[in-house]
């Protein structure tokens, strides 16, 4: 590891808060990160400095916002190995997704004796869109199932993966089980076929190091403030050759070539897919977030993420009535570390934890299906990243320790 993790804290003001008299120990950075102060800044100074509305002015402002927005574009697409007109400005990975169903509806890409094959460990994010887009085709939605473990279900991959099949969306990382799926073996399946393959990177992109060449997708989508970015500002990265052939989401100003009053063309991607004035500040706050992540090193987040999440599945075992939902060993796996204790319920764990100072979510995670398969009600969830330390691991173990003495199990 090549950071230094105490340093690195000192960008983060919030994480000095205490709460109730505890130190704030934030282990919920796969529902949101913290904003180091070099994002906030580049944010602020764009508001100070540089505010206009981009591609809509010939003054000097405009340009200069104008500038700083493209340069955000080719910030972002050189973090995960694309080219600047594969990267589509959305508000999160929810708008991406939904933007490739629609646009593909839209198309005409699909209809009845067609399918869509997701995964029953997905967001609803990357679920409730298909099943959307299939009532409204006539497709047929089926997913892959998983294993007791955590695991991708591929024994029906045969089944699921033909002729038929118009789209195969799944997560790279799961929100929830911290499974990386191997996203390359079914996407070579896929294209066998001519299916397209959309994935949710919202939970890999932040943590790993993610080549979009490398991983073989047709549409990738994550958002910035999982990755220490700004609210408010995701990208949708797709083949150019793909998004040059799919209709507008949404339609308006900014993405326009000609409009008469009864007629409009449309520019090529991406402005095609960023009606309105965009969320430029974000934009260039995501920009400070990516390079801010660079500055680690990808490989180096991973490898520190390995180790206090090898931390957290180690301790964990050791405390009785513990038990962990998703893959117990680190191969193939993320530091999203979900768990139930028996004997109490996972959101009287989260407030226990929280009266210690210890930040966790609970509940189903907006992956409800996967609560469902394990027969739970739900979990409680530790998710870590750059700015955690071993001892907040501990801190956590000990939380759950405290929490089986205060009922008594």
């Amino acid at each position: 590891m090549t950071f230094d993790v105490d340093l690195l804290r000192k960008d983060f003001p919030i994480l000095e808060r205490t709460l109730g008299g505890a130190p704030l120990i934030y282990l919920d950075s796969g529902a949101t990160t913290q904003k180091p102060l070099q994002v906030l800044d580049a944010e602020r100074d764009f508001y100070l400095h540089h505010n206009a509305a981009v591609h809509r002015g010939a003054h000097q402002l405009a340009g200069e916002a104008t500038e700083a927005y493209e340069q955000a574009r080719h910030t972002v697409a050189r973090f995960i190995g694309a080219a600047a007109d594969e990267v589509v400005f959305t508000r999160n990975t929810t708008e991406g997704i939904n933007l490739v169903a629609y646009a593909l509806g839209n198309a005409g890409r699909l209809g009845p004796g067609d399918r869509i094959v997701v995964t029953e460990m997905e967001h609803h994010a990357n679920l409730v869109p298909w099943q959307q887009l299939a009532e409204r085709t006539g497709a047929r939605l089926d997913w892959f199932g998983l294993t007791d473990d955590g695991r991708l279900d591929l024994s029906r991959a045969g089944q699921l993966l033909d002729e038929r099949t118009k789209v195969l969306a799944l997560s790279h990382q799961s929100n929830v089980l911290g499974t990386l799926n191997p996203v390359r073996e079914l996407a070579d399946r896929a294209h066998a076929f001519g299916t397209l393959v959309v994935v949710d990177g919202a939970q890999s992109v932040p943590h790993r190091p993610v080549d979009v060449t490398e991983l073989g997708a047709d549409f990738l989508a994550f958002s910035g403030h999982k990755m220490l970015g700004p609210n408010g500002v995701g990208v949708l990265w797709g083949r150019a050759d793909l998004l040059a052939g799919l209709p507008p989401f949404l339609t308006g100003g900014s993405m326009i070539e000609i409009v008469e009053m009864d007629r409009t063309t449309f520019l090529p991607p991406p402005q095609r897919f960023e009606a309105g004035v965009p969320m430029t500040s974000q934009a260039v706050g995501l920009a400070a977030a990516v390079e801010y992540l660079e500055r680690l090193g990808m490989a180096e987040v991973a490898a520190y993420e390995e180790q206090l999440t090898a931390r957290a599945l180690g301790l964990l075992a050791e405390v009785p009535g513990v038990r962990i939902v998703g893959p117990t060993e680190l191969t193939d796996r993320g530091s999203a570390v979900s768990f139930t204790v028996d004997g109490i319920h996972p959101h009287d764990v989260g407030q226990v934890l929280d009266e210690r100072g210890v930040a966790v979510r609970v509940g189903h995670h907006c992956a409800r299906p996967i609560v469902r398969r394990y027969g739970i009600p739900a979990t409680t969830r530790a998710s870590f990243y750059v700015y955690n330390t071993p001892a907040e691991v501990d801190a956590l173990v000990e939380g759950v320790r405290a929490a089986q003495r205060y009922f008594g199990v």
